[in-house]
């Protein structure tokens, strides 16, 4: 179990690392390319819009073809997509490699997650998951580092460095032994997982932090450039900001194993609310920047719990685990692209204040619903 957590932390946390990397190079870019926060904001979400087009067959076919094959794919595709990233020369390139990249993501995510978390006791599920996620966090922490670097060194440098990464991986998932699939993995299974409360729950759950990081990602660093901070200053921000996440991921895992999944999905929620309505009101760089440093552990909080709610409700019914983080994908792959361009949308035609106060509020009405079915349902915590 040790040598599986490690190969999927890294597998997640490789490609993690490359779709944080535009962070800090997305003021440049834009002023490279003439692109509008809405130009910019297609750019960010290519990748999740691959990751939801890539949602469901990845799922599938981690469940039907295994979990080896998927993750083989996944690893193939960020491959290519690093190439194309490192020689693109249009907009339109990037937007392309970006999307592949998103499409290899979903795979890659949904088979190491399944592959690690199917044979996973139920009382170290959130603690598995955690780790793993602090690990994609820390990837996350290691984007900006990349992005910064393909800024001094060039992208071509870098980004074939990562490709590399991905064949080095490739070796390694095949010298990895998998279980084969032994769950439901049909269309029926799927559809009827979702009456499941603890399913619909955690699928929820999981739309929340993609909608809030992806609309920080894209506003965070264009509000952040017009208050003068460098592209080495914006990533310094990412990378305080993921270390915290990272190290707040496996704890919020470890405790929702002990003491039950509510607790740091409640607080998540309220911390979320509360950062989100005092993001659009810093007029001074270093200020903002404290705001997405503190908020990004706080809304890290809700992402172990609710995968392994997800988890438990997908073992309950009977569901195979690469469906269920399929449906992971597909969820988060929504909230991360409603964030990315429809933050951007908003911000560019009524301010940046408009969407951080949407989100707050949204985060507030979850609170809410949460509180009250959890009231009513004990026994699915």
């Amino acid at each position: 179990m040790r040598r599986l957590l490690l190969f999927a932390s890294i597998v997640v946390l490789v490609d993690t690392s490359f779709y944080a990397a535009i962070t800090p190079l997305l003021p440049d870019l834009s002023e490279q390319y003439d692109l509008t926060k809405t130009g910019a904001g297609v750019l960010a979400a290519a990748y999740p819009a691959g990751t939801f087009v890539g949602g469901l067959p990845g799922g599938w076919m981690a469940a039907r073809v295994g979990v080896k094959p998927t993750v083989l794919l996944g690893l193939g595709l960020m491959t290519v997509a690093s190439v194309g990233f490192a020689f693109g020369d249009s907009v339109l390139v990037l937007d392309i490699s970006r999307f592949v990249q998103g499409l290899g993501g979903a795979a890659s995510w949904a088979g190491a997650m399944a592959w690690l978390t199917a044979g996973a006791p139920r009382d170290r599920r959130g603690s598995l998951i955690g780790s793993a996620m602090g690990a994609a966090i820390a990837g996350a922490l290691l984007g900006p580092v990349i992005g910064v670097a393909a800024d001094v060194l060039g992208f071509t440098l870098v980004f074939c460095a990562v490709g590399a990464v991905g064949l080095g991986l490739m070796a390694w998932a095949l010298q990895m032994p998998a279980a084969k699939p032994n769950a439901d993995s049909s269309l029926a299974g799927l559809i009827g997982a979702l009456g499941d409360g603890r399913v619909r729950t955690g699928l929820l759950l999981i739309t929340i932090p993609g909608l809030l990081f992806g609309t920080v990602a894209v506003l965070g660093p264009l509000r952040l450039d017009e208050l003068g901070a460098s592209a080495t200053a914006i990533g310094a921000v990412w990378l305080v900001a993921a270390a915290l996440e990272a190290i707040v991921s496996p704890l919020a895992g470890r405790f929702s194993d002990k003491h039950g999944r509510r607790a740091p999905l409640l607080g998540g929620l309220v911390g979320g609310a509360v950062v989100f309505a005092l993001l659009p009101w810093p007029d001074s760089a270093w200020l903002l920047a404290l705001l997405i440093v503190i908020g990004a552990p706080v809304v890290g909080l809700l992402w172990a719990p609710s995968m392994a709610m997800l988890s438990d409700g997908a073992e309950a019914v009977g569901l195979e685990q690469g469906l269920a983080f399929g449906l992971m994908n597909l969820t988060w792959a929504t909230g991360q692209t409603l964030g990315d361009l429809g933050g951007a949308r908003l911000g560019q035609a009524a301010g940046d204040t408009l969407p951080y106060l949407v989100l707050a509020c949204l985060c507030g009405v979850c609170f809410v619903f949460l509180r009250t079915r959890m009231a009513r349902r004990p026994a699915t915590v």
